[in-house]
């Protein structure tokens, strides 16, 4: 996504200050630590945005990484990392680059001097220089970029349009299995068998009242793999296999976290001044916009779907007045319009802004609100604004007290 570099890398409240780019020293300067194990940092990383928020097709987290042990005193902040953003950071001394669009997307089947993407890995092996891309881990979490986007519409309620659920199940494995049995020697010949089979947990026997009879009810929670076998142990006893019940069980959702936000304004309002909020918020002087059918700028917007990137498929069957996306509009569902909807399009950069760039002087409070980096003293860091988008994208920003 072209205008959601700062929210993803700096968060609301971020102090930032145009000046020169120079080391910057952590909180503290405090003496006693001026490194930090790139391990370590990637671990901090991943607690800050967990890699398994990303979407599937994303390529995440460390994705290349010098030979250990290596050390970081100098981070390399960027959008995208280009082979002129990469000479920067070797000029600059850089030990990690944090790119938050990752630089290694389809499979390399060689690393090579013949393409830009396979000399960014060699450039990056010459200088021992890891990278690292946090992408969609950084739209799906709370307080990141799509969060950051619904600033943008003024006061609303938002939840996400495709929730991200917890890594690991409650509890170890992916099916409860629970069936009654009245015969106790028997069913002892049976638990016996069970406890011998691999990925089984939880194995709980409870007594139970079953059509007015005194029963056992047994529960318990295994793998796949794990299930193949119970079902064809029980499917012995056909009184067993038909009291049997096989329950899939469910990651739990996670809060306030996942990929778009469906936004309910607490007021309506018109699309002509929603437009202007927008544009204000991502200082922009111009976004496109396709006005559904039968409609103007002055009707009034009461919910909006957004997605930071393309949204296509996150945004596609949401029901709301407004889709706001970056995606050029002929690449959406044409029903959108005809269907009376309004789709908000983020204007791509002039050409004339291609060759600009700015450099700020960034705080470690910028990645995690210290969360991160509180351990680390004297690391440096490199914010590089890459010439691909203008400086005009960086905004929700705080002066320097």
């Amino acid at each position: 996504m072209k205008c959601k570099f700062h929210s993803c890398m700096l968060l609301p409240g971020t102090q930032l200050v145009r000046r020169p780019l120079r080391c910057i020293r952590a909180w503290g300067c405090l003496p006693s630590r001026s490194l930090m194990n790139l391990r370590e940092l990637v671990c901090a990383l991943n607690d800050f945005a967990s890699l398994s928020l990303a979407e599937s097709w994303d390529n995440v987290g460390l994705l290349v990484e010098p030979s250990p042990p290596h050390t970081v005193n100098t981070l390399f902040l960027t959008n995208d990392l280009t082979e002129e953003v990469m000479e920067e950071a070797v000029q600059k001394k850089a030990d990690l680059i944090l790119s938050y669009h990752p630089p290694i997307f389809t499979p390399l089947k060689r690393v090579t001097w013949k393409t830009w993407k396979e000399r960014l890995v060699v450039r990056a092996l010459e200088h021992r220089i890891g990278i690292y891309s946090p992408h969609t881990a950084y739209d799906a979490i709370p307080h990141g970029v799509n969060d950051w986007l619904t600033k943008g519409l003024g006061a609303c309620t938002s939840v996400p349009l495709h929730p991200s659920t917890a890594p690991s199940y409650p509890a170890k494995g992916t099916h409860r299995v629970e069936f009654c049995a009245d015969n106790t020697e028997h069913l002892d010949t049976v638990l016996s068998k069970i406890k011998d089979i691999q990925e089984i947990s939880c194995l709980a026997t409870l007594p139970a009242r079953v059509e007015g009879e005194e029963q056992t009810r047994v529960s318990l929670n295994c793998s796949q793999k794990a299930l193949l076998e119970v079902v064809a142990l029980l499917s012995q006893n056909s009184l067993l296999y038909h009291k049997t019940e096989i329950l899939l069980l469910q990651k739990p959702l996670l809060p306030h976290t996942g990929m778009g936000r469906l936004c309910t304004l607490s007021e309506p309002v018109s699309l002509s001044d929603l437009i202007e909020r927008i544009k204000s918020h991502l200082k922009l002087p111009h976004v496109r916009l396709a006005v559904g059918m039968g409609k103007t700028l002055e009707s009034p917007v009461k919910k909006a779907a957004l997605c930071a990137g393309s949204g296509s498929s996150v945004l596609k069957g949401m029901e709301a007045d407004l889709y706001l996306t970056e995606k050029e509009a002929g690449t959406h569902d044409e029903n959108t319009v005809w269907n009376h909807k309004a789709l908000f399009i983020f204007e791509k950069p002039e050409k004339h802004h291609l060759d600009q760039k700015e450099e700020y002087q960034v705080t470690p409070i910028a990645l995690g609100k210290g969360k991160v980096f509180n351990n680390c003293h004297r690391l440096q860091y490199h914010l590089r604004i890459c010439s691909f988008y203008p400086a005009t994208y960086i905004s929700n920003i705080c002066p320097d007290d």
